[in-house]
């Protein structure tokens, strides 16, 4: 039994090194050599700054709709719901979201909302949305700027990100960054 004990503690104590020290550190390091040391992308615009890798509020009609957050974008206190697809409270929250969404956007049908639309991120912070995500939301848009319909696409064309290395992952847009060449459209 005192043998199992000198094991166990030994084992602690060597798990406690490796990831208090050598890991912490090893990731530190691999921040440094990061864009910005690993403190986030920083984007300007109208004298404001904002983190692209963080996902913000947009909610207004003249912008696209971001994704939504359980944390209330709060980057201090990143997180999920921990509902599961079948609690009633996150099926009402999400209901909700669908509903305003469709008050929102009327040319749209509930079946043609993307689910990252109207669910919320495992962090809660996800600043990217999919490529159909934002190609709901052009009539809307285009209604309520006076654009033509054809810019907010070539916008959505020129902002979407590929899969890593061509296959891992889906296209996706960063909002703020498309929000930002929205406002830049004339």
């Amino acid at each position: 039994m005192k043998n199992y004990i000198v094991i166990g503690i030994k084992l602690t104590l060597a798990t406690i090194v490796f990831f208090a020290g050598i890991y912490t550190l090893f990731i530190f390091g691999i921040a440094q050599i990061a864009p910005n040391q690993g403190k986030g992308i920083v984007v300007e615009s109208n004298g404001k700054k904002f983190y692209k890798n963080i996902g913000q509020s947009f909610t207004d009609a003249k912008y696209f709709n971001s994704r939504p957050s359980a944390v209330g974008y709060n980057a201090a206190g990143s997180g999920g719901s921990n509902k599961g697809p079948s609690n009633p409270e996150y099926l009402a929250e999400v209901q909700k979201r669908i509903d305003t969404f469709l008050i929102q956007n009327p040319d749209i049908k509930a079946n043609e909302i993307p689910a990252d639309l109207v669910t919320a991120s495992g962090s809660g912070l996800d600043p990217n949305i999919s490529v159909q995500g934002a190609k709901v939301q052009i009539k809307r848009i285009a209604k309520t700027r006076n654009i033509e319909e054809s810019k907010l696409e070539k916008l959505i064309a020129e902002n979407t990100e590929k899969p890593l290395l061509g296959v891992f992952g889906p296209e996706k847009i960063n909002v703020l960054q498309l929000n930002i060449g929205l406002d830049k459209l004339k």
